[in-house]
């Protein structure tokens, strides 16, 4: 994927619609934050349906509505035919922005929840916050500090085999080897703020949804470390 793939560019974050599980008040949440919003296929039926106004709909288009496709500017709907990717990342790829907020990436098929968990970790130089019912899931970058409060649930869950550090969780996970079918890190408990350090791209951090608004904020900041792209 080159720069001239690119469909959307913002310098601030956007919101991505998916057609999974989506509550009341998600985009909302995910729009204050994020305001260009961009639909994943079948996202765009969501959209229209909360009136929101779509800057592209990507994907290959074999599962939003004829009817919903035309209702929206055909310059602004790209149809990427191939097969060998999910429309989360077809989307995600082609979005130049500091941090993409995915709503409608969790619930509803289990599958379509653990391609997106992939494509995190596909692709870790594209920061993405994915909003679910009660937690917000996302790729630990190298190096962060949450704001959570003394009894806060943090959970981490290995994608690959990854090692790293951690203050003030009630379980420190220093000296511990994570890895799919190995160690986990399911319903660790904070004792207050958690500074957290990974060693690389492979970990899920699944928090608390009240914390979206302050971690993006984090991500935001020109100083905060960043995973480069895989190679």
């Amino acid at each position: 994927m080159t720069t001239s793939d690119h469909i959307v560019r913002d310098h601030k974050p956007v919101t991505l619609l998916g057609g999974g599980e989506v509550f009341e008040g998600d985009i909302g949440a995910a729009l204050a934050l994020a305001p260009t919003c961009v639909a994943a296929d079948s996202g765009a039926a969501l959209a229209l349906a909360a009136g929101v106004d779509l800057a592209a709909v990507i994907g290959d288009f074999d599962s939003a509505p004829a009817e919903v496709l035309a209702r929206i500017p055909s310059e602004r709907c790209h149809r990427i035919a191939e097969q060998e990717s999910t429309d989360f990342d077809k989307a995600l790829t082609r979005i130049d922005a500091p941090l993409v907020l995915g709503v409608g990436f969790t619930g509803a098929r289990l599958d379509h929840q653990l391609a997106a968990f992939n494509t995190l970790a596909a692709y870790p130089d594209r920061p993405c916050i994915l909003l679910g019912a009660h937690e917000i899931v996302l790729l630990a970058p190298p190096r962060i500090t949450l704001p959570t409060k003394a009894g806060d649930v943090v959970s981490l869950m290995p994608l690959a085999p990854v090692t790293g550090r951690s203050r003030g969780l009630e379980w420190p996970i220093d000296g511990l080897q994570f890895a799919p079918g190995g160690r986990v890190g399911t319903s660790n408990r904070a004792l207050g703020p958690v500074a957290l350090e990974m060693d690389g791209p492979d970990m899920l951090l699944i928090l608390p949804r009240r914390l979206m608004a302050p971690l993006a904020a984090q991500l935001l900041r020109p100083d905060h470390a960043q995973w480069p792209a895989r190679a």
